[in-house]
């Protein structure tokens, strides 16, 4: 069963965050209030734990957690947000908890957002990002990670950088990633139903906006339809309230059958990015996390798709 928790946060999002989805002009709306409010910048407490630089790439900001003394790996940290809202303290804690519990340096770029800017200014920002962590750290080195908008971002920017015949990192962590937006998937328009959080409407606005006027089964926007072979060892966390699940299920069964080592954790009665929020699915989540990026061993069993699937437990 899911825990006491998550059906908090789950009634909290569907009487809140839901709305902003559930029609173009409410997107708008909220957009519109998040500029007011928004603030990019870490928290206090992570100054406190980590040193953290900043510099500018094409005039937005990246930050650089430094890594602990002696470890040479990287992550390059890609917010969710739906292309339109600017990175959360909610990010900055999984961020810090990852710093903290790997030692890993890691790159949070803060990307161009919709609708001031579009696809070509998003990914110009984060390629150039990627290239500069490629002049100062060995591709083997590096791993892309992101949430939902970002990790969708995270699966483009690698099918880009294997078309420039740029090295491509060593691994993917995926978490709630939207990786098909043409909504050729009839599974997802009953997963919206039971999903608290997404809505497609809202969806549809937030890619229109920052699309550029590419389709939306192009794989630059939804990735699905792209090389999948290219892609690096991945680990993919996923959620039955999700209606961005039933497309990642596909995914993963599609990057298998391109030769890709992917692994799905799928939670049972998990929304929308839950290993962001503090509770005991979230810590199981981060835990494999950790375990996927340190090379702790852990059990796994296949599922009737032939991808390797970690179904968790009740709480």
């Amino acid at each position: 069963m899911p825990s006491l928790k998550s059906h908090v946060v789950s009634f909290v999002l569907r009487h809140s965050r839901k709305k902003a989805f559930s029609s173009p002009q409410n997107l708008q709306r909220w957009i519109a209030a998040a500029r007011k409010r928004e603030d990019h910048h870490p928290p206090a407490s992570l100054h406190r734990r980590f040193n953290i630089g900043t510099s500018t790439v094409d005039g937005f900001p990246v930050y650089e957690i430094a890594p602990r003394s002696g470890v040479r790996k990287r992550i390059l940290y890609l917010h969710g947000g739906a292309y339109v809202f600017e990175i959360t303290p909610y990010h900055w804690h999984l961020i810090a908890d990852m710093a903290g519990r790997l030692g890993y340096g890691i790159t949070v770029p803060i990307y161009p957002i919709a609708p001031e800017h579009d696809f070509h200014a998003m990914f110009g920002m984060v390629g150039d990002v990627y290239r500069q962590m490629l002049d100062e750290t060995e591709a083997k080195d590096i791993i892309f990670m992101g949430d939902s908008a970002g990790g969708n971002m995270a699966v483009v920017l690698t099918m880009m950088a294997a078309e420039e015949a740029l090295p491509l990192p060593s691994r993917h962590v995926l978490i709630s990633p939207g990786l098909d937006m043409s909504l050729a998937n009839p599974a997802v328009f009953e997963a919206e139903r039971n999903d608290p959080w997404l809505g497609i409407p809202g969806g549809l606005e937030a890619i229109r906006m920052y699309s550029a006027g590419i389709d939306r089964d192009d794989w630059h926007i939804s990735p699905l339809y792209g090389d999948l072979s290219v892609l690096p060892k991945t680990l993919l966390l996923t959620g039955s309230r999700d209606l961005l699940t039933p497309d990642n299920l596909v995914f993963a069964e599609k990057a298998r059958a391109a030769g890709v080592d992917i692994e799905v954790v799928y939670e049972e009665g998990m929304f929308h990015v839950w290993p962001l929020i503090d509770m005991p699915e979230s810590r199981r989540a981060r835990q494999h996390i950790v375990a996927f990026l340190g090379g702790e061993t852990k059990t796994s069993r296949s599922w009737t798709a032939g991808w390797s699937l970690q179904r968790q437990p009740a709480t």
